[in-house]
C-alpha cells in the first residue's frame, strides 16, 4: 500500500479524475442529445419525396410525430415545422442547458433536466390529444408552464442561431411580426425566425406550398440546421478555449 502511495501522484489523481468526468459528461451528452433521430427521420422523409412517393413521407412523419396519420394537404409544411422544432428541443435546448450547468459545476444535469422536462411536456400533451387516456388538466397545464420557462431562454437563441445563419433581417422582421399566430410562444418564435431565414412563410395562414418546392424547402431546411449545428458547435468552443486561458 505505501508502495502504490509513492508510485501514484495527487498530480496523477486529479488529472484522471479529470479524464473521468470529461468522459462521463460527453456519454451523457450523447445520450441526451437526439440529432441523429432528427436527421434520420429526416433524411427518410426528404427521400420519399424526392421519388415523389407521398404515401410514404405521410407515414414517415406520422411516425416522427408519433401520430397515426398526418393530414395530406401541405404536409410538407407541418414536416419542416415538426423537423425545426425537433432540432431546437433535441439539439440546441439540450446544448444550452449543459453548457449552463457545466458552468455552475454540476456537469451534464442541466441537458438531463432538459430532456426530462421536453419529455413530460410531450407526454401530457400526447395524452391530452388521446381520447381514451384520462388527463389531471391542472398537472399538464403545470408542466406545460414549467418547460415553457426552461425553455424560454433556449428557444431565443436558437431563433437568433437561425436568423445569423440565415436571412437576418427578413428572419428579425418574421420573429417580430409572425410569433404571436403559434399558440406556445416559445415555438412561435422559432419558427416565425426560422421561416424568416429561410424565405419560407410557416404557419396556419401561409398559403399551401407547391409539390414541386417541397423537397428543396426541406433541403434548405437541413442545411439551416446544419449551419445553427456548427455556429453553437464553434461557441462552444470558443468558451472552451476561454475557460481553459482564464
Amino acid at each position: 500500500m505505501n508502495w502504490l502511495q509513492r508510485r501514484v501522484r495527487p498530480e496523477q489523481v486529479r488529472e484522471f479524475s479529470l479524464l473521468l468526468a470529461l468522459a462521463f459528461d460527453i456519454a451523457v451528452l450523447y445520450l441526451t442529445l437526439g440529432f441523429r433521430e432528427f436527421s434520420h427521420h429526416f433524411s427518410a422523409l426528404r427521400d420519399a419525396l424526392d421519388r415523389g412517393d407521398e404515401p410514404e413521407a405521410r407515414r414517415v412523419l406520422a411516425q416522427w410525430r408519433g401520430v397515426d396519420e398526418v393530414p395530406r394537404a401541405d404536409f410538407a409544411r407541418a414536416a419542416i415545422e415538426h423537423a425545426l422544432l425537433t432540432a431546437h428541443r433535441r439539439v440546441f435546448g439540450v446544448l444550452f442547458w449543459f453548457v449552463v450547468f457545466s458552468a455552475l459545476g454540476l456537469g451534464p444535469a442541466g441537458a438531463v433536466l432538459y430532456r426530462l422536462a421536453e419529455f413530460l411536456s410531450r407526454d401530457s400533451e400526447r395524452r391530452h390529444g388521446a381520447l381514451d387516456t384520462p388527463v389531471n388538466d391542472s398537472l399538464r397545464q403545470l408542466v406545460e408552464r414549467l418547460f415553457a420557462s426552461i425553455d424560454h431562454v433556449p428557444a431565443r437563441l436558437t431563433a437568433f442561431g437561425f436568423a445569423v445563419v440565415g436571412n437576418f433581417e427578413e428572419a428579425v422582421d418574421a420573429w417580430r411580426r409572425d410569433a404571436g399566430q403559434w399558440l406556445r410562444p416559445n415555438d412561435g418564435v422559432i419558427l416565425a425566425a426560422a421561416g424568416g431565414a429561410l424565405g419560407i412563410p410557416l404557419g396556419a395562414h401561409a398559403a399551401p406550398m407547391p409539390p414541386v418546392r417541397q423537397v428543396g424547402h426541406l433541403q434548405s431546411t437541413a442545411g439551416l440546421v446544419w449551419r445553427s449545428v456548427v455556429l453553437w458547435m464553434l461557441m462552444l468552443a470558443l468558451l472552451s478555449l476561454a475557460n481553459l486561458i482564464g
